[in-house]
């Protein structure tokens, strides 16, 4: 994508909160100094979320992403003071545990923030008494401390960047509300204003919970909910009297008492109670007054005393000091949520320079800028993001009745003990495939993902599963699991399964130059007959993996594309020639079953006049043919490590396609499988899943699938990055790893400790720092134990190398292995 010269990127900013502060600060320091930012309100608390904002910053979540926003956070404010007074008060967070379920998920968090490189340590409850006394120690089972988190100082950050944007060119205006924005030949071309119109390159609305409003001046959807949050402050308390320096205001850590979602930080000799604990109050944002017609400031409520009573209750029970104390003050503060609860970034397609920011709280604000800085002025950030891409959402995602739904729902949750296969509740079904009565009449158990219904394992298989020898499942891993699965993969393994692939991805590339642009745009060889099907990457300019695809080409001119997410179609559509090619995704209109297992070919060439030998339909081809009254794209290709077919028809035939099978598979024993076994079946093959195993932070001869570049076919996006790029000469791969105990189970994203070079040389001392962390990982029923992928340095991914993975605070012994760990001369897939 071509970028504007930054001598002549004039960009106007929106919104003068944390964000838009942090962005300006960002760009002008990577000399783009024609930058505007507009403000609705005064400065430099205009009124926004920022002006009311508690500050917390706590670093650590199950994302990496997030986890690294919020580290550079902390980096960034803490060497940005305002005449003495400091940015960000680094008093560190306190978490703790008042049940056994939470106590257990602090050792889950203490485990993420080792993988994400966070400090970390648990502590019994005397130790948390000691790093706030006013604690009733008796309540707690142990807390979790994080040292280096701390209190941002928003309106005091906003004001260090402001003042060292504008020394770099950059302006910001006060007391202009946005009306519109320009537009021509689908780019933007300004901003206008009741104070005058302003031309722009680039235009970006970090307008917090006004980000819909801007949006729909844009005609750019802006996927948000702004909801009230309650936020009150106690009357001075005798036990910290004189305890704090007014200039920093607190010495304590945040407190996080997320049984009964509150938290607590100083104010002085006053404390301050936030709650997630009442009713979802949203707020439209069409309706928030202006900053002089507001009471106190458009982000801020009026306090609703009957729905924190509860909280008031909790907290004196926490901290048995407060009740000689009672709420002085309190309102109810307005900020955004998103339906999966994260940052809404990236510029819009449909009006090229138009870039969002929204949907960021103060913790991850400075990383946020960084991240879109890099976007706008180098084409891509450095780090992955694509957990918070703008087109990340599906169509049925996208509703305003959706965004309610699962915006309030993230609020609920926002303090939750939240399982990595969980799925929200409502609204479901949302999105079927065609196969959906027959897996309710098999008892399918379905979890959700991308607004799919997505069968996990179905009941009817239960009778398999007796008398199964599996190792004993812990409380977590036993969630969303069920020993079916095993008989699913087992079945799969030696007869034959049907997987419901439809929520799969599938885009069309079609015209005179479609093969040209496939061949700049992926990694693989594509010039292959009619027939081939590819497996290949998106890679973007550095030669990070943007995701990875399978590419059919079914005539001269037609591809289909097996892709990953909507992102995948936004990278390929951004990129498009206006003439010769179109890009479509068909998936709504298609649905595919996966019959894989050694009795595959027995089960699906009765059903066609075509042949279906090995011979006849090689491996990695594809064809158009009939099975019964269905007509299908059958394509030779197997993730689960089996002979089989992915089979593709229109959704108004899948019910018959899906019947055929079915009907046909009865004297081979044909099951219906789930998501469960299938994961289970290709860890066993050593199969990648882009956004787990891999992202755009990596590159392909690190992730182990430098199989899939063809320099010598000629240019292509990131080759050029590639250059000199062996699988030799990286510093760190994708691992296999086995559990030396058959008994263990790990779900992901768990530390992995590895020697260190000095205790290798001593002949084998303690395991040093986590030299990496796990990426998938799942039990392998055909091998009998459990299976982790994991990055770790290329000194430690030597097969037979011992590591650990802690899970849980529990260090289980594993081993490097070499991979695939089933079937490596690919003889069941090639029969």
């Amino acid at each position: 994508m071509s970028r504007t010269p930054a001598h002549s990127s004039r960009v106007v900013v929106i919104g003068a909160g944390i964000v838009g502060c942090s962005l300006a600060d960002e760009l002008t320091a990577r000399g783009w100094t024609e930058v505007t930012v507009l403000e609705q309100g005064p400065l430099p608390a205009p009124g926004g979320s920022t002006s009311h904002a508690p500050g917390l910053v706590f670093q650590t979540g199950p994302s990496k992403t997030m986890t690294e926003f919020a580290a550079y956070t902390v980096q960034k404010f803490r060497s940005l003071d305002v005449d003495g007074l400091p940015c960000f008060n680094p008093v560190g967070g306190l978490e703790i545990a008042t049940t056994e379920a939470r106590w257990a998920d602090l050792h889950r968090k203490a485990g993420l923030a080792a993988s994400w490189g966070v400090r970390g340590e648990l502590l019994s409850p005397q130790q948390c008494k000691e790093l706030w006394p006013m604690l009733d120690e008796t309540a707690l089972y142990g807390g979790l401390h994080t040292p280096d988190d701390g209190l941002a100082r928003a309106v005091l950050a906003c004001r260090a960047q402001i003042a060292r944007a504008e020394q770099r060119g950059a302006r910001f205006l006060e007391r202009h509300t946005v009306t519109g924005i320009e537009r021509e030949d689908g780019r933007v071309t300004g901003v206008t204003t009741d104070r005058g119109t302003f031309p722009a390159d680039h235009v970006v609305t970090a307008a917090g919970f006004w980000g819909p409003v801007i949006g729909a001046m844009a005609g750019v959807d802006v996927p948000l909910l702004p909801l009230a949050h309650q936020y009150a402050t106690t009357e001075p308390l005798p036990e910290l009297a004189g305890v704090n320096d007014p200039r920093t205001e607190a010495s304590k850590p945040i407190l996080r008492f997320q049984d009964r979602d509150l938290y607590f930080r100083e104010h002085i000799d006053r404390i301050g109670i936030g709650s997630y604990a009442h009713r979802p109050m949203p707020v439209d944002p069409f309706g928030v007054p202006a900053f002089d017609n507001a009471p106190v400031m458009p982000s801020s409520l009026p306090f609703t005393e009957d729905d924190f009573a509860p909280s008031w209750q909790d907290s004196v029970g926490l901290l048995p000091a407060l009740g000689s104390s009672r709420v002085a003050e309190g309102f109810n503060g307005v900020f955004s949520f998103t339906p999966d609860g994260m940052p809404v970034l990236g510029e819009s397609r449909e009006l090229r320079g138009f870039w969002l920011a929204e949907a960021v709280w103060v913790t991850h604000s400075a990383g946020v800028a960084r991240a879109v800085a890099e976007w706008m002025t180098d084409g891509r950030p450095a780090i992955d993001i694509h957990e918070c891409d703008l087109y990340r959402f599906e169509d049925a995602q996208r509703s305003p009745a959706y965004v309610a739904d699962r915006g309030a729902q993230s609020f609920i949750e926002v303090y939750d003990v939240i399982h990595p296969l969980q799925p929200m509740e409502a609204p479901r079904p949302l999105r079927t495939s065609p196969f959906y009565p027959r897996q309710q009449e098999l008892g399918a158990y379905f979890l959700e993902g991308g607004g799919w219904e997505r069968p996990h394992w179905y009941e009817a298989n239960a009778p398999l599963a007796e008398g199964l020898q599996l190792p004993e499942r812990d409380a977590w891993s036993a969630r969303y699991w069920s020993p079916i699965a095993a008989a699913e993969a087992r079945a799969t393994r030696e007869k034959v399964a049907l997987y419901d692939m439809t929520p799969l991805r599938r885009l069309e590339v079609t015209g005179p130059g479609a093969l040209a642009f496939l061949q700049r745009m992926t990694s693989n060889n594509l010039a292959k007959k009619p027939g081939a099907v590819t497996y290949t990457l998106l890679l973007d300019e550095t030669g990070g993996i943007r995701s990875d695809l399978t590419v059919a080409r079914l005539a001269p001119d037609r591809f289909q594309v097996g892709a990953n997410s909507g992102s995948d179609l936004d990278w390929l559509l951004r990129h498009a020639p206006e003439e010769g090619v179109q890009v479509r995704d068909i998936t709504s209109g298609t649905c595919c079953i996966g019959v894989w297992g050694p009795l595959a070919r027995a089960l699906v060439q009765p059903l066609t006049r075509d042949d279906f030998s090995h011979q006849a339909f090689g491996y990695f081809r594809a064809r158009q043919t009939y099975l019964g009254h269905v007509p299908v794209t059958a394509m030779r290709l197997s993730y689960v490590g089996e002979l089989g077919w992915e089979l593709y028809t229109t959704a108004d035939m899948g019910l018959r396609l899906w019947d055929t099978l079915w009907e046909a598979g009865q004297e081979h024993g044909v099951i219906a499988a789930g998501r469960s076994a299938f994961n289970s079946l290709r860890l066993e093959k050593g199969y990648r899943a882009w956004g787990h195993d891999m992202t755009t932070e990596h590159n392909p001869y690190e992730a182990g699938v430098g199989f899939a570049v063809r320099p010598a076919k000629g240019d292509f996006l990131g080759r050029a990055a590639l250059e000199g790029v062996t699988e030799e000469t990286v510093s760190r791969r994708l691992t296999c790893l086995t559990l030396d105990d058959p008994a263990a189970v790990v779900l992901g994203k768990e530390p992995v400790h590895a020697p260190t070079l000095d205790s290798a040389r001593a002949g084998g001392a303690p395991f040093g720092a986590p030299a990496g962390y796990v990426t998938s990982a799942a039990y392998g029923y055909t091998l009998g134990r459990g299976i982790a992928y994991a990055w770790l340095p290329v000194t430690a991914a030597a097969p037979g190398t011992a590591v650990h993975i802690e899970y849980f605070g529990e260090k289980i012994p594993a081993t490097v292995a070499q991979e695939p760990l089933f079937d490596p001369q690919m003889e069941r897939i090639r029969r």
